[in-house]
């Protein structure tokens, strides 16, 4: 009999879907991952929580940062794996936020791609100011349903919280993260810049439904309740005309909240 302390933890869930998140989870925008990193003070970047490695792809890619030196931390086995089948020839490594397998000051920005919600900062934060050089950069990126296009708005509706939760749109996302950086204190700067930047998914209807699938409140539902939430999902889709009828871009932002290591 299985009891709520069998249930999956949100935060440790994603690895049941590890292929489907490689799949179909967006990229970033690469404006976003240029902002990040226009104040590092070097090249050597370290993604933090990188999952199947949808934020270390832009950051191997010349075109979005000329020259970074990548290395990937992921604490789920089946999220490495898929990142190291996708990305073979990146440095991908076991660890955690609070538990980073790098030595003291060896990068120059640490990054997570929809994951610094995930950190326990009591303890990572200080963590992290070990890897990270004097005047490092700790940002955070978060991909975001861009609700003030109508349609997207009624999906978040139509979608319910587990799967257009409490940071997938920007209004719920600047509430929800105005206080997640590290406080001011010996090691960091306790000035937060926050800035957005527009960016899109081509979808279809099935393949949005399969990417919200991803979305942690929705894989630990138990299953009836998952299959009632995707029906909701594709009867509204069904109904839209933006979204009825073969491909079409699904609307984003990629917001970026940063801080600096003193």
């Amino acid at each position: 009999m299985s009891t709520d302390r069998d249930a999956p933890r949100p935060a440790s869930s994603f690895g049941t879907a590890a292929v489907a998140y490689a799949e179909h989870r967006p990229d970033y925008a690469a404006a976003a991952v240029r902002w990040t990193l226009r104040v590092a003070p070097g090249p050597r970047v370290l993604d933090l929580g990188a999952g199947t490695g949808k934020l270390t792809a832009a950051l191997l890619d010349p075109a979005v940062v000329p020259g970074a030196e990548v290395v990937a931390v992921e604490p789920d086995p089946a999220m490495l794996a898929e990142l190291r089948r996708g990305l073979p020839g990146v440095r991908a490594l076991a660890g955690s936020a609070e538990s980073i397998p790098l030595p003291d000051g060896s990068v120059d920005a640490v990054l997570a791609g929809n994951a610094l919600h995930w950190f326990d900062l009591a303890v990572a934060g200080p963590e992290i100011a070990r890897v990270l050089v004097p005047g490092g950069v700790l940002a955070g990126l978060w991909n975001l349903l861009d609700d003030d296009v109508a349609w997207v708005d009624g999906l978040a509706g139509a979608s319910g919280a587990a799967a257009v939760g409490p940071r997938d749109t920007p209004t719920a996302w600047r509430r929800a993260t105005a206080d997640l950086l590290p406080p001011a204190g010996d090691a960091w700067s306790g000035r937060a810049e926050r800035a957005e930047f527009p960016h899109g998914q081509r979808r279809t209807a099935d393949s949005l439904v399969a990417t919200l699938a991803t979305r942690a409140g929705v894989l630990v539902m138990p299953e009836p309740e998952r299959a009632a939430t995707t029906r909701r999902i594709r009867a509204y889709l069904a109904g839209r005309q933006e979204t009825a009828h073969g491909e079409f871009t699904l609307p984003m932002r990629t917001g970026v909240l940063r801080t600096r290591r003193t």
